[in-house]
């Protein structure tokens, strides 16, 4: 039997099994191969166990958790705005039209100064990781260059980045100090933009990915909707865009398409497996149904929602329908880097959801029956969810996935979790880690079965 694995490493782990189950790894070896892909999975019990432990053990490419850490599945952004981190927490109060028009528009026009673009990509991406998030579907701005630069900074430091180059062609509704110059210039530097980051994916471990990002179709004209649509189709690209986010928007595109959002991007190509719709509050059922049929998946932002949706996503009642879910945090729509935080607000919402906020409304009325999510549906989407969403093997600590960890130490200095209990079940330790945890207990990031953050 073979045990040339490129690492090896011992711990506890949790993963999800289902939406609603977790599974726990209990000191077991993961063993990876030199692409970072977990090749075996071995149990205490299992006959090779005591073998590879006895093989490994001493050398470099042995890294066990000391006491009181545990790996969880790096996180899966599926939806951050890369250029507003630098006005992240900045005018959270005012209408979602308003905002983009005093505030983001005029921030992402910056972008064409590649040394402003590297400054903020340089630190987001580093602040991602440091968060653990380990995978990122990113919006850029216009500019093809900073877009491209972007998924170079991503590459270098060791995060599997997602990135589109927005496409904002419509002169009436964009303004005219931040749009794409025409519809062709849009598509051109589109598939320019495609192909480069295809090129830089060759030498790339973990994954640099191109993708087709109409900003939302406000923003778009019919012809670049479609020719996205075409381009899409033939370099077999994920896509991403904005779906029935808010009141206004929802009612924009109804009023100028004669149909949902939903319905509007499906007839333009937009809606298959690889396609990642961000919010989409306001899914009728139809609308739900084609997200399920088409295989297109939602990116669940509900910091953001709170501010500028309207409504809360009733995401339980999608994943019913089979549709895949992940978190996004929305930078800057949401003011937090953290998963962790998405997960706490995403089970907060959803009891809000289902139990109602009218106080004036008796207690039946109030509220959407079967909306609540728990703690271990919020770790599914921003884990397993994630990576079903974008059809790539990552969110799940199982053989065949790629080894994407995060280090949670409980006994983090400064940020020791309350644990009393000697008994505790793994389940409730998991709970206590997803809804305690801060920056100070991630102690390490790995993305492909490599070192990207260690926090001294």
């Amino acid at each position: 039997m073979d045990h040339a694995y490129a690492k090896v490493f011992r711990g506890t782990a949790f993963t999800s099994r289902s939406p609603q189950e977790v599974s726990v790894w209990e000191d077991c070896l993961f063993c990876l191969d030199a692409d970072g892909v977990i090749r075996r999975i071995l149990k205490t019990k299992d006959a090779d166990y005591g073998t590879v432990l006895d093989s490994y053990s001493g050398t470099e490419s042995f890294i066990a958790l000391a006491e009181g850490q545990y790996f969880l599945p790096g996180f899966i952004d599926l939806h951050i705005h890369a250029p507003q981190w630098a006005q992240a927490g900045t005018a959270m109060d005012i209408p979602l039209h308003d905002w983009l028009n005093t505030y983001t528009f005029p921030l992402e026009s910056k972008f064409s100064d590649l040394d402003f673009a590297r400054k903020v990509y340089q630190d987001l991406v580093t602040t991602l990781l440091a968060n653990g998030t380990t995978t990122a579907l990113y919006f850029a701005t216009v500019h093809k260059e900073a877009s491209y630069l972007l998924a170079q900074i991503c590459a270098d430091k060791g995060q599997r980045g997602l990135v589109g180059k927005v496409v904002m062609d419509d002169k009436e509704e964009n303004p005219a100090y931040y749009r794409d110059e025409s519809t062709e210039a849009a598509l051109a530097d589109t598939e320019s933009f495609i192909q480069l980051v295809q090129e830089l994916n060759k030498t790339t471990k973990q994954g640099v990915y191109p993708v087709v990002t109409p900003r939302f179709i406000p923003s778009c004209t019919d012809e670049a909707l479609a020719g996205l649509g075409e381009l899409a189709k033939k370099y077999g690209t994920h896509i991403q865009s904005h779906c029935s986010e808010s009141d206004w928007e929802h009612n924009y595109v109804l009023e100028r398409m004669h149909k949902s959002d939903t319905f509007a991007l499906h007839e333009m190509g937009l809606l298959q497996d690889k396609a990642v719709m961000a919010h989409a509050v306001f899914l009728s059922d139809a609308d739900a149904d084609l997200f399920a049929e088409t295989g297109t998946a939602i990116a669940h932002c509900p910091i953001s929602n709170v501010c500028f949706s309207n409504g809360v996503l009733p995401a339980a009642r999608f994943t019913r329908k089979g549709i895949d879910i992940g978190l996004g945090t929305d930078i800057s729509g949401g003011f937090s880097p953290s998963l962790f935080d998405n997960i706490r607000q995403a089970v907060i919402s959803s009891r809000m959801l289902e139990e109602g906020v009218d106080p004036s409304l008796e207690a039946l009325e109030r509220g959407l029956p079967h909306s609540r999510i728990g703690a271990n549906e919020a770790f599914y989407y921003a884990t397993a969810g994630g990576g079903q969403s974008l059809s790539l093997p990552i969110g799940r600590l199982e053989e065949n996935y790629v080894w994407d960890v995060q280090v949670i130490d409980v006994n983090a200095p400064n940020s020791k979790l309350p644990l009393f209990d000697a008994e505790i079940s793994m389940e409730n330790l998991l709970h206590k880690i997803l809804f305690l945890s801060r920056l100070e207990n991630i102690r390490e990031v790995w993305v492909q079965g490599e070192c990207v953050h260690k926090r001294k």
